[in-house]
Formats: structure tokens, sequence, C-alpha cells
């Protein structure tokens, strides 16, 4: 099953996240306040998340309390994992500098980048092959 999460899922998870536990009453009103979603949209999304087992539940019949499974970091870095996964392996680190050259990062985790990279480029091969359709591959940039 896939426990990636839609864009509607990552919003409840979100919130159950950064309140640590939720209840489906403060789910539907925080939901209904930032994206004025219905009740049944969230219950939807909720049931959803429950099956690909990232939430569990107290049981109740009413105003259930759910509690994540994962952490949100884990699911963010497994999140992107399998979307690098499915890019072309050549194409990974220009895109990857695309896309940090729009981000606003604090100095500490650019800190922690510059670090990174200076122990990765000592063993770095000089280019990374293309893992799709090398006859037909062009060059990223």
């Amino acid at each position: 099953m896939n426990k990636l999460l839609t864009t509607s899922e990552w919003e409840i998870m979100r919130v159950i996240w950064t309140l640590g536990e939720a209840t489906t009453n403060q789910i539907i009103h925080i939901m209904h306040n930032q994206k004025d979603w219905q009740p049944s949209t969230v219950k939807t999304l909720i049931n959803r998340i429950l099956k690909k087992g990232l939430l569990r539940t107290d049981g109740a019949t009413r105003n259930r309390l759910y509690t994540p499974t994962v952490g949100e970091h884990e699911t963010m870095t497994q999140t992107l994992r399998a979307t690098i996964d499915d890019m072309c392996a050549m194409c990974i680190g220009h895109t990857l500098v695309d896309v940090l050259a729009d981000m606003t990062l604090s100095q500490s985790d650019i800190v922690k980048l510059q670090a990174l990279l200076a122990q990765k480029v000592k063993n770095a091969p000089e280019s990374i092959a293309c893992n799709c359709l090398p006859e037909n591959c062009e060059d990223c940039k």
C-alpha cells in the first residue's frame, strides 16, 4: 500500500503533528477555518491516512483522538526520497540546485549543508550516468 501522502493528507497530518494529537472536531474546525473544507472531506482524508497506517485512534465512536504513528521529519524524508528515486539520476544534482536556490534556509541549515557537501565531494564521481534511457539521454542543464 502506498504510504505517501497526497497534498490534502499532508494538510491534515501537519495539524496533527503540530498539536501532537487531535480530535476529529479539532481537525474539522481547523481545516474549515484554514481551507473551508467540509466535515465529510476531513473525515474522508482522516480515513485514508488511517488506512495507510500513519495515524492511530483511541477507538471512540465520536470525536476520536488521533495520534501520528510516524514523525513529520521521517515522513518528509521518505516522501522526498521517493520523489528523487523516480528522477533521472543524472539530473538530480541540477534539480536540487534549482530547488535550493529558491528556498529560504536558516544559517544553521546552510552550514549543515555546506559541511555535508564538503564531505561528499571527497568521494563523489566525476559524473552521474543516466538511469532512464541512456541512449537518448540529454544533458539536464
